[in-house]
């Protein structure tokens, strides 16, 4: 436990919060900026003269319950959290599964863009949030159940999903598919929807199990996408990921390059719509 960094922690973030951030009363007179520190102890539901030591450097470890607390009290971020931990000897439990809230930005942003297929994906890979762009290119997830909104499964499990792109973009997409769940299933040991996920790609596709026994692990980036539209035909694509690492969730933007078939493709696509496709007809993302 590093005793006097964590002591110099928690008082520069009492500091940073005014006590109308918490809902305390101001008060007339203040000689230091920020929470006192009984007010802290307060929030956290713990003596003062406990927390009054931990500044001072000179308190016993405390425990996960106190640290969560203190956290709480003192309104620390994620990455926040994670020092006070490690402050402390205790390193914080991974999260029990990928963030299904969408930040509202995010989805004000899939909404603004009307001629650009975009949609939110979790470290699972479920779709979280779309826009109509990408329900005209890949699927209408409106109507599809929750568990059936996953890409893998509809690359690894419905074998027309060969039929879409080029072989080499097939096998390089399986690759980099499984190389990102492995590295999602490193970030969620415990989490059921992985495992499951994990557990029937495996059990029904002899492709996932050959590429996830190269064991690479990689999160995955930006790249090029061939696709075939049964309205609009053949389109050449870049697919760019956009990183939300607050969520650890990925918005995958989909783009043709100014004055090509394809960007006339995707014009044409925004006129035709929505088509309603069942999931096995679904284009790869």
């Amino acid at each position: 436990m590093e005793k006097d960094q964590l002591a110099e922690f928690l008082r520069t973030r009492r500091a940073r919060i005014g006590p109308e951030d918490v809902g305390l009363p101001s008060g007339a007179r203040r000689r230091t900026p920020g929470l006192r520190r009984e007010e802290v102890a307060r929030l956290a539901d713990m003596s003062v003269d406990y927390y009054i030591r931990l500044e001072q450097g000179r308190g016993p470890n405390p425990s996960r319950q106190i640290l969560g607390a203190l956290a709480r009290a003192l309104r620390l971020s994620d990455d926040e959290r994670t020092h006070l931990f490690n402050l402390a000897g205790e390193p914080p439990v991974p999260p029990q599964g990928p963030p299904q809230d969408v930040p509202p930005g995010i989805v004000h942003l899939l909404e603004r863009m009307d001629d650009t297929p975009a949609y939110v994906l979790d470290a699972a890979y479920n779709v979280l949030a779309w826009n109509a762009m990408a329900a005209a290119l890949i699927a209408d997830f409106s109507v599809l159940p929750p568990n059936d909104r996953n890409p893998m499964r509809w690359f690894f499990l419905v074998k027309e999903s060969a039929d879409i792109c080029p072989e080499s973009e097939y096998f390089q997409f399986a690759r980099e598919s499984a190389a990102d769940l492995r590295a999602a299933q490193g970030r969620y040991p415990n989490d059921p929807g992985i495992r499951s996920l994990l557990d029937e790609l495996h059990e029904k596709s002899a492709l996932f199990r050959l590429v996830w026994a190269e064991h690479d692990v990689e999160v995955r980036r930006t790249n090029k996408k061939t696709m075939t539209h049964p309205a609009v035909g053949k389109l050449e694509l870049h697919c760019d990921v956009l990183l939300v690492p607050e969520k650890d969730q990925k918005v995958i933007l989909y783009t043709a390059t100014p004055g090509t078939e394809s960007h006339e493709a995707l014009k044409l696509l925004r006129v035709i719509g929505t088509q309603k496709m069942q999931p096995e007809n679904s284009r790869v993302p």
